[in-house]
């Protein structure tokens, strides 16, 4: 049931309905059997995967802190201990918690690894033994939203073994957390701490709360329906005639394909978010207009916020102070210098975290290429950072409006550029055509009615050119000013409601709807 399907309209309407009729200490069971419903209703044999994960996580993360609850009991009744024996006790049973840890991060993260990449793996190896053998690639059942809810309730055992979380010991409490359904599709990355704490008690009816949820909701449907269900249409057009659309075809497609995903993206969390804010629940936020980012290490902490916070937290700085690391710090400062041997563990740690997340993203070279390239791009730019500081000690233009205006436009083309290898899902491919900009370009292309020939009319420009005024207008208040709904809440109901009604009008008429409708995903759900 996917979120831009009339099903699923009704379905939420009736739940925020039944949400608000039902006793308050109801409220999070009907949640959880509601978040069942929807994960059955896209296929049935997907609550098997979704078992294993919360039942294995919620025995793991009680055995966990039972153990913490066994040391800290003995070392109170053993008082007379040596520094030593404390040492030793301590790592014993660090050892025994290490080892519960590792068997639950081996099924579950196993699991998404034998659904998503082993035709991937089976491909790869049929292509290095060059004929000599031929293995069968095999129909395998993944699972809707595998990747968000794995690391979602990885990160949450993994808290509890850090003693940074206390185990849950309400089974269908644990349950819930992981399959909340409006993140079922394609995030946030939730931690337990954070959503917990609204997830489960009981919320009076609060008109704000739920007008303010409901204007986000139909502002995600705008961006969604409006504009990147119209766009795709151009995308799909020019990604899939390579032969004829290179050139500047390729830059059209690429701030196509820019504007494609963020409306997608960003609508599909606003409806998240929207939905669960009108029952008093409180989701992480996952975007901060991030095309307005100077720099790339500004763009990731602005997109997909809770993905970026997960890998840092849980394989970033993991890797980057594990024993093996640790000794390989030491040597390079010993054989390459105090500067080189700083650098060494923490761009290793980079290059695993970007390899990490590229292969997250999707089983092909493409995503693993997009990450590496990413890596290669922060890389760089931490290098020549020396260079950019002379350069702003000659010229001061940091800070004023034409520079930073540069920087925006920069960031906003370098990362289009590196995230054609998504586009095109073809690593030699991508080379190729990204190569076509520099050497294939044609202003025409602009001026002579080419652009009116990949299945968009006038009439679709004259909506997705509306359509991006609205969002940048809207995100240009909020950089200013911040919350527009709070700014359209503080004035008269007319306007604020007036303002909903708007969008909800904008939505019925303008809605790139049609055949397949139904059908159409967002680009995140087959993560």
């Amino acid at each position: 049931m996917l979120f831009t399907s009339y099903g699923f309209v009704a379905f939420a309407s009736a739940l925020l309905a039944a949400y608000y009729l039902v006793p308050r200490r109801w409220q999070w069971p009907l949640l959880l059997a509601a978040s069942y419903g929807f994960y059955a209703l896209a296929d049935w044999r997907y609550l098997f995967f979704l078992l294993v994960t919360t039942v294995s996580a919620y025995l793991m993360a009680v055995r966990l802190e039972d153990i913490a609850g066994e040391q800290k009991r003995y070392l109170q009744t053993h008082p007379a201990l040596t520094r030593e024996e404390k040492r030793a006790c301590k790592a014993g049973f660090k050892a025994r918690k290490w080892r519960w840890l590792l068997a639950c991060l081996l099924l579950n993260m196993g699991i998404l690894a034998v659904t998503k990449y082993t035709n991937f793996v089976i491909h790869n190896v049929n292509a290095l033994l060059h004929g000599a053998a031929h293995l069968q690639t095999v129909d395998i059942l993944v699972p809707m939203g595998i990747s968000f809810y794995t690391f979602q309730t990885m990160g949450y055992v993994i808290d509890v073994y850090r003693g940074k979380q206390a185990a849950e010991r309400n089974l269908f409490r644990l349950a819930l957390f992981v399959s909340f359904f409006p993140q079922m599709v394609q995030g946030p990355i939730s931690r337990y701490g954070d959503l917990s704490r609204t997830l489960y008690c009981g919320h009076p009816f609060d008109g704000k709360a739920v007008t303010f949820g409901l204007t986000r909701v139909l502002w995600g449907y705008f961006k969604k329906v409006v504009i990147a269900d119209r766009i795709i249409t151009g995308v799909t057009s020019l990604i899939q005639h390579t032969d004829a659309y290179t050139g500047a075809y390729v830059f059209v497609a690429m701030l196509f394909y820019a504007f494609e995903l963020y409306c997608d993206f960003t609508g599909g969390i606003d409806i998240t978010i929207g939905l669960a804010e009108a029952m008093g629940i409180r989701v992480a936020e996952n975007f901060h207009l991030p095309y307005f980012s100077k720099n790339i290490k500004e763009y990731w902490n602005r997109w997909h916020i809770t993905m970026g916070t997960w890998f840092t937290d849980y394989i970033f700085y993991p890797v980057s102070v594990c024993r093996p690391m640790l000794k390989l710090s030491k040597w390079s400062r010993e054989h390459l210098g105090q500067a080189m041997g700083k650098r060494v563990p923490v761009y290793l740690s980079c290059f695993v975290v970007w390899l990490t997340t590229g292969v997250w993203h999707g089983a092909a070279w493409n995503f693993i290429m997009w990450g590496l390239m990413n890596f290669a791009v922060i890389m760089a730019s931490q290098e020549l950072e020396p260079l950019y500081s002379r350069f702003h000690a000659r010229f001061p233009v940091r800070g004023k409006a034409p520079y930073e205006a540069f920087q925006i436009i920069r960031t906003f083309l370098l990362m289009s550029c590196v995230r054609m290898f998504d586009c095109y899902r073809d690593v030699p491919l991508t080379f190729r055509m990204v190569g076509t900009m520099f050497t294939r370009f044609r202003f025409s292309v602009f001026t002579d009615g080419s652009l009116l020939k990949i299945g968009l009319s006038g009439a679709d420009y004259a909506v997705l050119l509306a359509g991006f005024a609205v969002v940048l207008g809207v995100s240009l208040f909020q950089a200013r000013y911040g919350s527009v709904r709070q700014a359209l809440y503080a004035r008269p109901r007319a306007v604020s409601y007036g303002a909903m009604a708007l969008l909800l009008v904008a939505i019925l008429i303008f809605g790139a709807y049609g055949v397949g409708y139904d059908s159409t995903q967002f680009i995140y759900n087959q993560f």
